[in-house]
């Protein structure tokens, strides 16, 4: 091909020397000579459009032939305007082939980057989910034959009330998060009371209580299918009902947690 584009050269240069037989005819060579050498010597061009290069490469040789010897300045003008084309066209071609390089590898970076991004986040949710695992530690009993456990105590309620109070969203939040992290474990929310005043009521306020952390837990995003709630009322106190702190140790919330298969202790 470089063989043909110099003779293709050559022959130009000659032509150029000759008379063109119209000024019209001449300024068409001219155009179409300038276009052509703009796309014979790029090798971009060349390796997207070779055969438009030719082409043009050709029909610019025929109309220097025809400027040199008895062709018409329409024929003239024709092949040089053909040869002016299939450069223009050669141009595009690389100017395409270009973008879609580009774009390629433009689409690479893109993945590399979203590939980087979720290697980040992943390590991110690893670190918080270790984090997590530390935080929930610390406020976790240690394993007992009913897995581990987690107690809410009463200063997280109003007196006498169900509903959580607003110093209880960062503890039930940690919470939710341990569990959106551990998709496996399950739970057990146990609702206590104190022994004073009539045990019915007792129970169905630890009934209520426990329900009121697994609607938190819920609307948190936590799936209800994986919390058992259970109402335990004025039993299996941890403290003396006979004083006032004795009493506010015994009502309280417990989360029992199931292991990391998902199997929970037997309920009480």
């Amino acid at each position: 091909m470089s063989r043909f584009l110099a003779a293709a050269g050559g022959v130009c240069l000659l032509a150029l020397a000759g008379c063109a037989t119209s000024p019209q005819a001449q300024q068409a060579l001219e155009q179409a000579h300038a276009a052509f050498d703009a796309v014979k010597d790029n090798a971009e061009v060349l390796h997207a459009a070779p055969k438009d290069v030719i082409r043009a490469g050709e029909s610019l040789a025929r109309a220097d032939r025809l400027s040199s010897y008895s062709g018409s300045d329409d024929d003239v003008v024709h092949f040089a305007y053909l040869s002016q084309r299939y450069s223009a066209i050669a141009t595009e071609h690389g100017k395409l082939t270009q973008n879609n390089e580009r774009l390629a590898a433009l689409e690479l970076e893109r993945q590399r980057l979203q590939l980087t991004l979720r290697e980040a986040k992943l390590l991110s949710v690893q670190q918080q989910g270790a984090l997590l695992d530390a935080q929930m530690a610390s406020v976790l009993t240690s394993n007992t034959d009913r897995g581990l456990v987690m107690t809410l105590g009463d200063v997280l309620f109003d007196t006498g009330h169900s509903e959580l109070k607003a110093s209880a969203n960062r503890t039930v939040l940690k919470l939710a998060q341990f569990l959106q992290l551990n998709p496996r474990r399950i739970v057990r929310i146990e609702g206590y009371s104190d022994a004073r005043g009539d045990a019915k009521m007792n129970l169905e306020l630890s009934r209520a209580r426990a329900q009121s952390v697994a609607d938190m837990l819920e609307d948190l995003g936590v799936d209800a299918k994986r919390m058992r709630v259970q109402a335990l009322g004025e039993a299996y106190p941890v403290a003396e009902n006979a004083s006032s702190i004795g009493r506010a140790q015994n009502r309280r919330v417990e989360i029992v947690f199931s292991d990391e298969q998902g199997h929970l202790s037997d309920e009480r």
